[in-house]
């Protein structure tokens, strides 16, 4: 792999604003990697289509990536990687990252009485993605599984403190909290973005997983490993597309990332097809 490759972008799409906790995390521990960022904001939720549509939709982001020369692609929606992962590196000659195994890793190194939740869009608990790797790792374990349909609108609203997200939470949580989960998989990158109120409910004694958090780890080790890390001392260029309201996600994006985005634009959803 030359030296060209190795500045060659990662790709990260997400169905909205939610991959963006991903992205924050690579700040922290890639600083130097170029990132191009495509989140699908005309056509969010993801959580709420069939598997069918999240397949098409998950292939149409990896191409428009792709046309951009990235690398590798950060499938950055615990939706499309639970239902449109194996299809996407069926189809695409380019190493591929999801949500759903690095989470399961990182709860499975956390639990110590082995009950864990998880929680995340009807897509993937229904597609029961977690449970099933979980219990593959380890079949003593306790699974408990709430979808949470609202904390994508939530977040995507940029609602991290109001008293009505609060509420919501307080209703998916309770379950989760009688069954004494002593772990929590955060199974939507959004989730992270409302993190805080989801620990005040769950308590200080619940270990949160933030299933980004851990693929970016594994992105990490995976460039070292094949010698495709940008070993460039310069800090690597940010790219965002976006396939609606740019102006909403400029906002919310550069609140939750604490500094302002600068190269951000709108692309047709013809671009995708």
């Amino acid at each position: 792999m030359n030296f060209m490759n190795r500045t060659n972008p990662v790709g990260v799409f997400d169905s909205g604003i939610g991959g963006l906790t991903v992205v924050k995390e690579l700040d922290q521990i890639l600083p130097n990697e170029n990132l191009i960022y495509f989140g699908d904001t005309a056509r969010v939720p993801y959580g709420s289509k069939s598997n069918e549509t999240v397949i098409e939709y998950s292939k149409q982001d990896a191409k428009f990536l792709l046309n951009k020369n990235v690398k590798m692609i950060i499938v950055a929606c615990n939706t499309a990687s639970s239902v449109a992962l194996k299809e996407l590196r069926k189809s695409f000659d380019i190493p591929i990252v999801g949500m759903i195994e690095p989470g399961v890793k990182a709860a499975i190194e956390k639990t110590k009485n082995g009950k864990i939740g998880v929680i995340g869009t009807h897509s993937t608990i229904n597609n029961k993605a977690y449970s099933r790797e979980l219990l593959k790792q380890n079949k003593k374990l306790q699974v408990y599984e709430k979808a949470c349909p609202l904390f994508v609108p939530l977040a995507e609203e940029g609602m991290i403190d109001h008293p009505a997200t609060k509420l919501i939470a307080e209703d998916y949580l309770t379950e989760l909290k009688k069954k004494k989960v002593d772990t929590l998989i955060l199974g939507c990158t959004h989730y992270p973005i409302l993190s805080k109120v989801i620990q005040e409910i769950m308590g200080n004694n619940v270990t949160l997983i933030d299933s980004g958090k851990a693929a970016s780890s594994i992105v990490e080790s995976y460039l070292q490993g094949r010698g495709l890390r940008n070993e460039s001392h310069q800090i690597g260029k940010r790219e965002y597309y976006v396939s609606d309201l740019p102006q909403k996600f400029k906002t919310i994006a550069s609140t939750f990332l604490g500094k302002p985005i600068s190269d951000l634009r709108k692309i047709d959803l013809e671009e995708l097809f």
